[in-house]
């Protein structure tokens, strides 16, 4: 089969792999149907993260399964399946708590980007669709398996609620999605922060109500002013920076929360600012395999649409440019279709 192979920062090459089998009983192997390229893939792209050897990447698929482990009795072959980035058994402690993302027997997705995928977990990971999907859908399936997932964590995590004010911290895919996150869980006014003229359009598309250009402690000030001085009930933190988590924290009135999402880099909490700012903070890798269910049938009855954060399509062949434009910020996402 083929796939992306990372080499070194800036060098992303389309290559011939080996095909991928059953190893364990748990097992599944996927025809992908589409992957593609995660704001997180930036990070080894760029240098920030370091690329020690030659490896696959991806971590986001929807696939047709062609093959399951003898452990596997949840989806069949012939199946469209969506699954998650973080596999899980469904069944352990912290499957059963509402946190399989923690699965005591999770593996991280990192070989996506290919032909044909192993699913590990794939009895507890996959969730098979009725029939397959018209191709319409396939974007925003696709965005369920992590970044729609991940932004509705990220707003069930700063526990928006009806009626609440949010702010969205971010303007990627990740933060695109939660603004339809926060709407869909009720916020009555939701302020997204964003430097770009597309990416304003399509948050306010999503229900964004307000827009913020300014970032660090201006963005700040602007969210003070539209929360009479106080600040917001929930801030989403979809970047993963130090500034960003700054941004964050400072946005949240007191007795609000803060959920973070974008993977932490050279991020420092100072223990005693949070202590006298009553603000809450939870995040983590999201725990998509749980909302599956949920976002599947809302994206299926037309409820949400989080595959309009797909600017760029390219086949998987192509994934080189996938990752320049990204990186360029010549593109939100890029999807790939093999």
């Amino acid at each position: 089969m083929r796939g992306a192979v990372i080499h070194a920062p800036g060098d992303v090459r389309f290559e011939t792999l080996d095909d991928p089998k059953i190893v364990n009983p748990t097992d599944a192997v996927i025809r992908t149907v589409a992957t593609c390229v995660c704001g997180s893939d930036l990070w080894p792209y760029r240098g920030i993260e370091p690329v020690e050897e030659p490896h696959p990447m991806g971590h986001e698929y929807v696939g047709v399964v062609e093959e399951v482990g003898s452990g596997v009795t949840s989806v069949r072959p012939g199946q469209f399946v969506v699954g998650s980035f973080a596999t899980s058994d469904n069944t352990c402690a912290n499957c059963r708590n509402g946190w399989q993302s923690s699965c005591l027997n999770r593996e991280f997705m990192s070989t996506c980007q290919a032909d044909y995928v192993r699913i590990p977990n794939a009895q507890g990971s996959l969730v098979a669709t009725d029939e397959h999907p018209a191709e319409e859908f396939v974007p925003s399936l696709l965005a369920v398996s992590d970044v729609m997932g991940t932004g509705w964590y990220a707003a069930l995590a700063a526990e928006v609620k009806p009626g609440s004010t949010a702010v969205v911290v971010g303007d990627g895919a990740v933060g695109l999605c939660g603004v339809i996150a926060a709407k869909e869980l009720g916020a009555e006014r939701i302020i997204a922060m964003s430097r770009h003229a597309s990416r304003q359009e399509l948050a306010r598309e999503f229900g964004a109500t307000d827009i913020i250009a300014e970032r660090g402690e201006e963005g700040v000030a602007r969210v003070k002013d539209l929360t009479q001085g106080i600040g917001a009930d929930s801030v989403l933190e979809c970047v993963g920076t130090a500034e960003s988590m700054r941004q964050a924290l400072h946005s949240a009135r007191p007795g609000g929360n803060v959920g973070f999402v974008g993977v932490p880099h050279d991020v420092a909490i100072d223990g005693q600012e949070l202590f006298f700012s009553h603000v809450g903070l939870r995040g983590g890798p999201a725990p998509v395999r749980g909302y599956l269910p949920d976002l599947i049938d809302r994206v299926l009855s037309g409820r949400i649409n989080p595959g309009r954060v797909f600017d760029l399509t390219l086949p998987l062949e192509q994934v080189a440019e996938g990752y320049r434009a990204m990186d360029e910020r010549r593109a939100v996402k890029t999807l790939l279709m093999p």
